[in-house]
């Protein structure tokens, strides 16, 4: 059985068996950190409407390069749940292993938000299917409040 998140605003399901956590980082902009018990995690930041969403990508991108020198990084762009996100496909080494990490970012009517997800290359295709429900799910519950059916 899934567990929930309603809080900050937002709501979605997330395996019960993932840990969450929540912060609050400079400028005031929040995030949500599921993590997986074998170490992959998926976040959602909440940052101002007019944050700039590409912006927003590229200063993960940026930040991933200064951390790993092997990051290779292609743009992307994906519809999930009716939503066209935009973003970037990374891909690093890390402790001899290969990595796959998202960057997917959304202007909606409340806020501008940023999905990052990350697994180990061993465990990213099955954890693919479980990045991708908890953010379909977060997004139909954004498309849910946004049309005033809370």
């Amino acid at each position: 059985m899934p567990a929930q998140f309603d809080n900050l605003g937002i709501s979605f399901l997330y395996p019960e068996n993932w840990s969450l956590s929540e912060e609050v980082a400079l400028a005031g902009c929040r995030s949500v950190t599921l993590s997986s018990p074998t170490g992959a995690f998926w976040t959602l930041s909440i940052h101002p409407r007019s944050a700039n969403p590409a912006g927003l990508a590229s200063a993960a991108v940026e930040a991933m390069r200064q951390e790993y020198d092997s990051l290779e990084a292609e743009e992307a762009t994906e519809t999930i749940a009716g939503q066209e996100l935009t973003g970037f496909d990374l891909n690093f080494f890390f402790l001899d292993l290969t990595s796959t990490a998202c960057v997917r970012t959304l202007r909606a009517e409340r806020a501008t938000y940023t999905i990052f997800f990350q697994a180990e290359d061993r465990d990213f295709a099955q954890l693919r299917d479980v990045f991708l429900a908890v953010t379909t799910s977060f997004l139909q519950n954004l498309r849910r409040l946004s049309y005033g059916e809370e």
